[in-house]
């Protein structure tokens, strides 16, 4: 499916103020159908906002059939460009990470799905997907109802509770009173979600892994949670993954997505009724 690539500046408003961020959007087209419409899907990037394997990730999704819109996530600090892939703005981006305030990365995903809803050639239906930062910017994207499919890689921070300001990382499996953070509002949860991790990777640790499926499973969350033996923190990266990048293990993972979102943003379900029966226990 060919794409048309453009891009939006869109007004967000936190913490007091007002703002601007640019919206990357990835679009299929298909020539003679010009009113096509398409399921959205926003995507969250790693520290660096919507570099090169960004935006190849977006144009991957979008060929099968998905508009697809990525924030600059950092549009508080510094421009719409990509960080570079350095010792210093790696350490810039992950400043700016636990500088924003979760109102304000809450904001941008509100802003983004309603772009995406904006659009006559969307369908209306929304999923979200991103990585590393991106990848807990799509798990807390999806706490709006509006998104009801979400497929993250190697979320930071989720289980640690250290995405934005913080005193100190917290893996209490009880969480503190009137937490805003992602892994205490599982609750709010209303879609599918498909989780992707490195079993080698040194970000999420195993106790963190399992208290993210433990909080999940304990909120009736409708999961998948796939860990992959040998790989490690961002082996999707094609590019300066400091010999990281698994192409055979990242391919599993797209179809992965492909299969979630395509049974839940493409196929009209109708409304469910909760009548599923359980597994028959035979042989």
């Amino acid at each position: 499916m060919l794409i048309q690539e453009s891009h939006v500046d869109v007004p967000v408003s936190a913490n007091g103020k007002d703002g601007s961020m640019r919206i990357y959007v990835f679009h299929p087209t298909i020539p003679g159908y010009p009113k096509a419409r398409f399921p959205g899907v926003c995507l969250f990037s790693e520290i660096y906002q919507v570099t090169g394997p960004v935006a190849r990730f977006a144009r991957q999704i979008a060929g099968q059939g998905y508009i697809v819109a990525a924030p600059s996530s950092y549009h508080d600090f510094v421009g719409p460009e990509p960080l570079a892939y350095d010792a210093a703005d790696t350490d810039r981006g992950n400043q700016f990470k636990i500088q924003k305030t979760l109102e304000s990365y809450d904001a941008d995903s509100r802003a983004t799905v309603d772009h995406l809803l904006s659009l006559p050639t969307c369908t209306g239906l929304i999923g979200a997907t991103g990585m590393c930062l991106g990848g807990h910017l799509a798990v807390r994207a999806a706490l709006d109802p509006r998104i009801t499919a979400c497929v993250s890689y190697f979320a930071t921070d989720i289980h640690s509770r250290t995405l934005g300001p913080y005193e100190a990382p917290n893996t209490a499996a009880a969480p503190p009173p009137g937490s805003a953070h992602t892994l205490d509002n599982f609750k709010q949860l209303r879609g599918e979600v498909a989780l992707i991790f490195g079993i080698k990777d040194t970000h999420v640790s195993d106790a963190g892994r399992d208290l993210i499926r433990a909080k999940l499973r304990d909120a009736g969350v409708v999961f998948s949670f796939h860990e992959f033996a040998w790989a490690q923190h961002a082996f999707i990266r094609d590019e300066l993954s400091k010999g990281r990048y698994d192409p055979a293990i990242t391919k599993v993972c797209f179809e992965v997505l492909l299969e979630l979102f395509g049974r839940v943003l493409k196929t009209d379900l109708g409304p469910r009724d909760g009548a599923v029966p359980p597994p028959e226990h035979v042989c």
